[in-house]
């Protein structure tokens, strides 16, 4: 076998059995390839691995330069090495044949369209935060008055003044909501006035199954009627809700990997699942019809929880692999530039990463980002982002203020988390909901209005994988890269780790690839 072949075999090896090569190990062992069998070198170095206390996740140069420099001569330990060897090689290369990457001779086409960067609002005082929702108030209610049926609808103020018997519209704010045994109370406002509106237990069963979907802080059209003393009866909820769309399509038939929360640096991290997503990139994992796939993947958007962080939830330090945030952030760099150089990879950052909490995210801080951008380049925006790939316009978001939407909307649940994202696009707004489990920064701009309807709406955050179809929209929760910690059984979160949403760009088919 040539050295070329031999080099492969090697880095298999590694893989199959659970770590990865540096970039610098790499490189030493092609160029000790002329004199010595990579393959034998590499299997002494596992072998010098297993009696390791404290086990590497990668394999150095100063290993294999020890392995070479002290390898033993034992005819015997050889040939179990070799058993090894083909038995690893059988395991890792399921469906073995040619890999022919049509996406490395197809150029990238990114366009960053808006996201959040470096420039915030430093103030935080209570004139911010009025000036922010009113900024939303504004920004809906264009979205708001698009329709048809809204055109029409008048002020707060004029509605108060409005004679018994009439029926109008307004838009507002809901600032409280009330549900009592045969009512539910709604507290409105816009920038004129304040006002009380009633769904009532003569109204029909659809009204009031709207009315109890409504979010605190959500900007709605309410179709009213005054009665008599003056009461504002509701008689139609209208959300700013997505109108149904053509979807965008690339005219290159490559494909887009959604995935999210790797939190790379916990002992839940699964990393050989992750192993095998790598090799899969490479045509080196997975039947014909999955190495077809990888052929075309040019894209990877990664939506946040690059790392786990530390002290993000209660206890977290015992399930830590990694105590220290700065070394997460190098390790899921060793792990990144095992990835294909022709494939693009975006990340946002999640609430695990080194950003502050608040929405809207900065991207990744450069301290930590050089330490990804180390080996490869990897395109690193604000969360959320609006963005296009091959003229797909995508809006992607971590998904914190999900946990917030199914904690306090009935029907809602980890398990499906599309049906939470959903309910955001029929909002149009990321986070409507202040003062709950997602912090929001006052900034001058709502930048979490859903101005534009993506194409496809890609999150996180939950650890379930979930897709659907809304109004000509796609709609994907890409799960996650963790097994269940002790704080998510907690909860009872069940999650659904190492399935990975591939997306083809050109006809919108979509492939789950379990690699778990």
């Amino acid at each position: 076998m040539v050295n070329s072949e031999r080099l492969q075999k090697a880095l298999e090896i590694t893989i199959s059995s659970g770590y990865q090569l540096s970039r610098e190990a790499f490189d030493f062992l092609k160029l000790v390839a002329t004199t010595e069998d990579p393959v034998e070198v590499i299997n002494k170095a596992l072998e010098t691995v297993k009696i390791m206390k404290n086990r590497p996740l990668f394999i150095e140069r100063s290993l294999l330069e020890d392995v070479i420099k002290f390898k033993e001569n034992e005819e015997g330990k050889k040939a179990s090495e070799d058993k090894q060897e083909n038995e690893q090689a059988s395991y890792m290369l399921e469906g073995k044949g040619d890999f022919h990457p049509y996406a490395k001779d197809v150029e990238a086409d990114i366009k960053i369209i808006e996201h959040f960067s470096e420039k915030m609002n430093a103030g935080g005082n209570i004139e911010d935060y009025i000036e922010y929702f009113r900024d939303r108030l504004r920004r809906l209610e264009r979205i708001l008055r698009q329709r048809i049926d809204v055109k029409s609808a008048t002020s707060i103020i004029e509605a108060l003044k409005a004679p018994q018997g009439t029926k109008l519209k307004i838009i507002g704010i809901i600032t409280e909501k009330k549900e009592q045994k045969d009512k539910i109370i709604l507290t409105v406002e816009d920038l004129t006035a304040t006002a009380t509106v009633f769904v009532t237990d003569k109204n029909s069963k659809d009204l009031i199954d709207k009315a109890r979907l409504l979010l605190i802080d959500q900007v709605v059209c309410l179709s009213i009627a005054k009665i008599k003393g003056g009461a504002l009866i509701a008689e139609d909820i209208i959300l700013p809700d997505v109108a149904k769309k053509e979807a965008k399509r690339a005219s290159d038939p490559v494909y887009a990997v959604f995935t999210s929360d790797l939190h790379i640096g916990s002992v839940k991290f699964q990393k050989e699942a992750f192993n095998r997503f790598v090799l899969w990139l490479n045509g080196k994992y997975g039947d014909e019809k999955m190495r077809k796939i990888a052929e075309k993947v040019k894209y990877i958007l990664i939506a946040g929880d690059i790392v786990d962080g530390i002290g993000i939830y209660p206890n977290q330090v015992k399930e830590l692999q990694l105590r220290d945030i700065g070394k997460q952030y190098k390790l899921a760099a060793k792990f990144m530039e095992q990835i294909p150089d022709y494939i693009e990879i975006i990340i946002i950052p999640g609430n695990h990463d080194a950003v502050r909490k608040a929405l809207p995210q900065p991207p990744i801080q450069n301290e930590f980002l050089e330490n990804l951008q180390e080996s490869r380049k990897i395109i690193s925006v604000g969360n959320p982002c609006y963005l296009s790939i091959h003229g797909v316009e995508i809006l992607m978001y971590h998904g914190r203020s999900l946990d917030d939407v199914i904690s306090m909307v009935p029907g809602m649940s980890h398990s499906n988390p599309e049906k939470a994202m959903t309910l955001l696009l029929q909002s149009r707004h990321l986070a409507p909901v202040y003062g709950g489990k997602t912090p929001l920064s006052p900034e001058h701009k709502d930048f979490l209005v859903i101005e534009r309807v993506p194409d496809i709406f890609h999150a996180g955050h939950i650890h379930t994988l979930g897709y659907t179809s809304y109004k000509g929209v796609m709609v994907i929760n890409s799960g996650c890269w963790q097994e269940q910690t002790e704080y998510m059984r907690r909860l009872g979160v069940t999650p659904t780790p190492g399935i990975v949403p591939i997306v083809n760009l050109q006809t919108f088919e979509m492939n789950f690839i379990s690699f778990t």
